[in-house]
């Protein structure tokens, strides 16, 4: 049986990217007279992840930023360095604070309808939506479809995907031993054992960080191997003594090679979903933050969805090239990362893994890393 309802807006995912968007949505007032329905299979209300991202100017969710950094250290191969990085700012946004924010501000406008439960339909044939939610079967009529529920698709041989996993306890110590003003963004003095890994530190105050344990690998590990990386990082670089855990995270994001269009089968996919991680690095919440500014910029104006700009097309090439490497161990991580750090400006590093960058720019970062196996990686990475 189908049950028929009147919607002009449907948003499958209740994440970053389908909250970004609705709440985006709503606040611009001119959604008003819109019915909008979102779905997903539950509400999150705890602190399932944190975002770190940087930006030069204030953004839409800055009254959600917990914590910031203007000055970063790296720890590299033969190479350390404090970076400043000034005028961006190295922002945290918790999972927590985000998810509660943009409940509340939802709950405000009672044209928006929340469905939970198990989802095996999203699909809009001949411009009549159709969701399926719980076993329940709901024809949406000519609404648009947003999905950012990423599901497994068509695999071909030359797909690759490297595994950023990553694990990471917030620690409180008995004496103070972090500087507020400086986060740690790559730390490679990890033992390289199972590929590229690395800890980065966000001081909270003197006394609390978030020290996470982060790789680039094709496989998991075992849980007790990511909490001895930790154990042994805090013991030999933070020096913390005695230490008390008082939130755990872990996290799996998929960088990959595949093609993820924006539009597929009468659907708009936004988020990971639609190609919003970056595939060479993992980031992806400010690439979620523009593409949800674009997308209500073109509803607001009456202009159409396939009109917003694709990445240029030279970025995927970048980001495949170094997957490739990453993937069949051509080059340790942590030689490319101490490359791009030692040799560049840091902002010049910023905006081309925003994909922000000139053609000088990446040219520069380019001539900065090793040649021949960047060469070949380019080759097969690409065909």
């Amino acid at each position: 049986m189908t049950d028929q309802f009147k919607y002009d807006i449907i948003i499958a995912g209740a994440g970053c990217s389908g909250l970004s968007l609705l709440v985006r949505l709503l606040r611009s007032g001119k959604f008003e007279d819109k019915k909008i329905l979102l779905i997903d299979r539950d509400q999150v209300k705890t602190n399932d992840r944190t975002w770190c991202f940087w930006e030069q100017t204030p953004g839409f969710f800055e009254h959600l930023v917990y914590r910031n950094w203007s000055t970063l250290s790296f720890f590299g191969e033969d190479f350390d360095a404090s970076l400043d990085i000034a005028p961006y700012q190295y922002k945290m946004i918790r999972g927590v604070d985000f998810y509660a924010w943009c409940f509340a501000e939802i709950n405000k406008y009672p044209q928006v309808e929340k469905l939970f439960g198990e989802i095996t339909e999203i699909s809009n044939t001949d411009g009549r939506a159709f969701i399926t939610i719980d076993g329940r079967r709901i024809d949406a009529g000519n609404a648009i479809v947003f999905n950012s529920i990423l599901k497994e698709g068509h695999t071909s041989k030359k797909d690759i995907t490297v595994l950023q996993h990553f694990k990471g306890w917030v620690i409180e110590t008995g004496k103070p031993v972090f500087d507020p003003s400086k986060a740690t963004l790559m730390d490679f003095r990890v033992d390289q054992q199972h590929g590229t890994g690395f800890v980065y530190v966000l001081p909270l105050s003197e006394r609390s960080a978030l020290v996470e344990y982060t790789l680039f690998t094709p496989t998991l590990l075992e849980d007790q191997q990511y909490d001895e990386m930790l154990n042994g990082y805090i013991n030999n670089y933070i020096k913390a003594g005695s230490f008390r855990i008082s939130e755990h995270e872990f996290g799996i994001i998929p960088m990959t090679n595949r093609f993820f269009p924006f539009y597929k089968n009468g659907v708009y996919q936004i988020g990971t979903a639609g190609g919003q991680t970056k595939a060479s690095t993992g980031y992806t919440f400010r690439f979620i933050q523009k593409q949800s500014d674009e997308i209500v910029e073109a509803l607001i104006n009456g202009r159409s969805l396939s009109s917003i700009p694709r990445t240029p097309s030279r970025f995927r090439f970048y980001d495949n090239t170094l997957l490739h490497i990453l993937y069949h161990n051509k080059l340790p991580g942590k030689k490319i990362f101490s490359s791009l750090f030692q040799r560049n400006d840091v902002k010049r590093v910023l905006r081309f893994l925003d994909n922000e960058s000139s053609a000088a720019d990446e040219w520069k970062i380019i001539s900065s890393l090793p040649a021949w196996p960047f060469m070949k990686a380019a080759v097969a990475g690409n065909l």
